[in-house]
């Protein structure tokens, strides 16, 4: 039997504490392309959580969809952890999932908007809940709490894009959990 990789571990966990916690989840993915969602969707039973995902490689679909604003995009660009945030609550909005969680960054080979290969942002955005919430939010005016984690990663495209994946799902976990200090 094939050893399992870190990003499997982490989605198992993922998915467990989501569905034992009541929560639903959503993807916001630039330079993982579908990777975070194709990594929770694999596990037995993701269904009961995760409501799906958006691949926003265009900023016109971060902005159109996502609603990330055209002028943080225009100031700050894509890799940027305002537009991470941005992201991650822009999906958590669109689709009512209690968490939104995002992935934007230079997997390479060669730099992008003046930022190294290697810059990478990944951003989850949790819904509070009001009293007697569970699991799908509606969208709209709903206060969140979020954290964004900047990442200076080396190595290949796709060890950039797998170590973004497993960074990802552990914020997911520290958010979710409580386990970041902000609770």
């Amino acid at each position: 039997m094939p050893e399992r990789s870190e990003a499997e571990d982490l989605a198992d966990r993922v998915v467990a504490l989501l569905r034992e916690a009541e929560l639903t989840v959503a993807t916001a993915e630039s330079l993982t392309g579908g990777l975070v969602a194709a990594a929770l969707t694999s596990v037995p039973g993701a269904s009961a959580v995760v409501l799906g995902g958006v691949v926003s490689y265009a900023l016109s679909v971060k902005e159109g969809l996502l609603g990330v604003p055209k002028e943080l995009l225009e100031e700050q660009g894509a890799v940027a952890a305002d537009s991470a945030a941005a992201m991650a609550d822009g999906v958590r909005r669109a689709t009512g999932a209690a968490v939104g969680v995002a992935t934007t960054g230079v997997a390479g080979p060669e730099p992008s908007e003046g930022k190294p290969v290697g810059t990478v942002f990944v951003a989850v955005s949790v819904a509070l809940p009001a009293s007697g919430d569970a699991g799908t939010v509606a969208s709209g005016g709903r206060e969140s709490r979020e954290r964004v984690r900047a990442l200076n990663l080396r190595g290949s495209r796709d060890q950039i894009r797998t170590r973004t994946v497993e960074n990802a799902l552990e914020l997911v976990l520290e958010l979710v959990s409580g386990t970041d200090g902000v609770a």
